[in-house]
């Protein structure tokens, strides 16, 4: 299993690095250091003097690729390529282009432990919701009450989070008055502003995951080991939770785990409507800034914890099922 983790490791890191390349070329490509520094320096009617001093600050005003004015390998090292995009690879981020956010390293630490206090609490409710309700779906398969959540997870599914978030926001802040709008408070005090906001993600998440659970589950009961374990003398609750459920953790892991990058990222959507000071909300205000370092950090970012996530996904399928081996 080691031989196949560092080879998948390798993969990854040569898929890493053609997205960063395919992103720098791409943001230098729409936007040079000239026009980065006109859009944040406020407009056209910027001199060229302050357009230089702003490169020389953000380190913009060297060549891009390649510096021949420089010896040995300092023709590579001293260009924008290798301070701006080489060296994500040691986390070292930089600063970012707009004059107030500062350095991007101490950003994303402190923005991150916002995004896990919201998104790790979700993760681990949105797994065992959806798979209760599945299973409990399973169990009253070909009942009224079957179709009924059927036809939930459907509504569910097709409502916008958008709708969720503005009813929710106006139901539970204004009307009821049981959670504040949005904001954000360090601490315990946190907790207050982050139970809507999780539920409703809660809620908006629920139907698409249950229907897909629900299908699997279905798929597995019709299986001969099932037929024998009911022969036994087992009961359903037991059928279902002690097999059917272990013989479906692998597509549970699969469809759980692709959502684990988001735990580290935060929720764009969610963490700009309710104010959380999370990685989401800091790329949105990037984009609405234009500030391309910080983009470029968490396309990196999202990148490299999706690599991480499947080689974590394929470790677990080994604890999921013995059957499975890495090679």
């Amino acid at each position: 299993m080691l031989s196949y983790v560092l080879r998948r490791l390798v993969y990854g890191a040569l898929i890493l690095l053609g997205v960063n390349l395919a992103t720098f070329v791409l943001f230098f490509t729409v936007n040079t250091p000239d026009d980065m520094a006109r859009l944040n320096l406020g407009g056209k009617r910027i001199t060229q003097e302050a357009i230089e001093r702003w490169k020389v600050e953000r380190a913009y005003d060297k060549p891009l690729y390649f510096n021949p004015q420089r010896e040995g390998t300092e023709k590579i090292t001293d260009t924008i390529f290798w301070d701006r995009s080489v060296s994500l690879f040691a986390l070292k981020f930089g600063r970012a282009d707009s004059e107030s956010a500062g350095d991007i390293g101490g950003e994303v630490a402190t923005r991150m432990a916002v995004s896990l206090q919201m998104a790790l609490p979700l993760f681990i409710l949105q797994v065992i919701a959806s798979t209760a309700f599945a299973l409990l779906l399973v169990m009253l398969r070909g009942t009224k009450l079957d179709v009924w959540g059927v036809v939930a997870c459907v509504v569910m599914l097709s409502i916008s989070s958008l709708f969720y978030i503005i009813v929710g926001q106006f139901l539970f802040s204004r009307v009821l008055k049981l959670a504040p709008i949005s904001g954000y408070a360090p601490g315990l005090d946190a907790v207050k502003f982050l139970v809507l906001p999780i539920l409703l993600s809660l809620v908006a998440r629920l139907g698409g995951e249950a229907r897909l659970y629900r299908a699997m589950f279905l798929e597995e009961v019709g299986k001969d080991y099932v037929r024998t374990a009911r022969a036994k003398g087992l009961s359903e609750a037991v059928v279902l939770y002690r097999h059917v459920l272990r013989n479906a953790l692998i597509p549970i892991i699969t469809s759980a785990g692709s959502y684990l990058p988001y735990v580290f990222l935060g929720s764009l959507v969610f963490e700009s409507f309710f104010g959380l000071p999370g990685l989401g909300a800091y790329v949105i205000e990037a984009i609405g800034k234009q500030d391309f370092a910080i983009v470029r950090t968490m396309v990196f970012l999202g990148s490299l914890l999706y690599i991480a996530t499947y080689v974590v996904i394929d470790i677990a399928y080994t604890w999921a099922d013995p059957r499975v081996r890495l090679s």
